[in-house]
């Protein structure tokens, strides 16, 4: 049994990508026999960094885990106070998540001071080495970090070429898929899950079709690409609707004027409050096909929870997404361009692809599991699983 400590968000921070991840795969690790504890942020992001409504969750915390809010994004000492605390509990494993360099200092020497005991082995889940919104000093920041650790785990093969260009051996480098989200319940009838989400969705017609675009919307995300290829008149003459489900983490004034101004204003339900884990199984098994237009990417775990509900999924051949999603067997990869994103719709929905793509999605998913993952970081970290 190794002693593993996870570095990154979780409770109270809200539910989504990470603090879900994170949740999910100290659960994996405790399964396996080994003590975990999390460590969380106290404070993540500066109030006029974050771009959201708020940080953090109205969830009762999970009962199940060790949870302690420790980490100031922004305070040194504190980053040096957490080190020290880490060192002297010793951990076989530090896992820490790192996504965004500004982070990195924070991250990076708490990483420091904690292999100052020559025990504990550091390894980075690496979900960005190269940020979506570059910044200046992006490179030296990241590069901070990575010069602290062990090993890395990245969810995407785009992920562990962007680590070899900052010079981190190939061997150091494991890469393992994103795991399934199987913790948001059971796959639901498509009627009972729409009955769940309001009257907008309730009331649909019996043969409406819901394309899903799901999660945080911020620009390279490319939701104003679907929003175009929802004008297509081919799509004007079909009975599909588009469910943007998902807090904004950028201005929505100009997707509500692009909306207006394609004339989809019937053909658009918006649900831009933050999406509670309770509810995020019945958007997926509402919708016929989930849209990720993204315009960068490394992953994604909305094809994670897509997988896990068996919901068909088109994604841009960006980044490490046709990794992901075999086209034409669980979805389409097509170019981030309106016209090709269009033609996918249609082409879905016309020839009647959903029940052969969702047969296939039982046999892709299988590629993704926990155990998988939990593997990789302990090889990384050179522990015996």
């Amino acid at each position: 049994m190794a002693k593993i400590v996870i570095l990154g968000p979780a409770h109270p921070l809200r539910g989504g990508g990470m603090s879900t991840f994170n949740e999910r795969l100290a659960r994996a690790f405790q399964d396996q026999g080994h003590q975990v504890v999390i460590y969380t942020f106290s404070l993540q992001y500066p109030g006029f960094l974050f771009p959201g409504k708020t940080q953090y969750s109205e969830e009762s915390p999970p009962a199940d885990l060790d949870i302690r809010v420790r980490l100031n994004s922004i305070n040194p000492l504190n980053w040096y106070g957490v080190g020290r605390e880490l060192r002297r509990m010793k951990p076989d494993l530090l896992v820490i998540r790192y996504w965004l360099p500004f982070m990195a200092p924070c991250l990076g020497t708490v990483a420091a001071q904690v292999r100052k005991n020559g025990h504990t082995r550091v390894v980075a889940i690496t979900d960005n080495i190269v940020p979506h919104e570059k910044r200046p000093g992006d490179s030296m920041l990241t590069r901070f970090f990575i010069r602290r650790m062990h090993g890395f785990v990245t969810m995407s093969e785009a992920v562990g070429k962007d680590l070899q260009a900052f010079g981190i051996p190939e061997s150091e480098i494991g890469f393992c898929p994103h795991p399934l989200y199987d913790n948001f319940g059971p796959r639901k009838p498509k009627a009972v899950a729409r009955e769940e989400l309001g009257p907008e969705i309730r009331d649909l017609a019996p043969d409406a079709l819901l394309v899903l675009f799901f999660g945080f919307i911020r620009p390279y995300k490319g939701l104003d690409l679907l929003l175009e290829a929802m004008a297509d008149s081919r799509l004007k003459k079909m009975p599909v609707k588009l469910l943007v489900a998902g807090e904004f983490y950028s201005q929505p004034e100009p997707y509500y004027k692009l909306a207006d101004s394609l004339g989809l204003t019937d053909r658009i339900i918006w649900h831009t409050d933050f999406i509670a884990d309770h509810l995020v199984g019945s958007y997926f098994c509402a919708a016929d096909l989930v849209a990720q237009p993204y315009k960068t990417a490394t992953q994604s775990g909305v094809t994670q929870v897509a997988y896990h509900f068996e919901v068909p999924m088109l994604v841009t051949a960006v980044g490490g997404l046709p990794e992901m999603v075999p086209h034409m067997k669980a979805g389409y990869v097509v170019d981030p361009d309106p016209t090709a994103i269009a033609d996918a719709i249609v082409d879905y929905f016309s020839s009647n692809r959903g029940p052969a793509m969702r047969e296939q999605l039982k046999h892709e998913k299988k590629r993704f599991s926990w155990e998988r993952f939990t593997t990789a970081l302990m090889e990384k970290g050179s522990i015996n699983p």
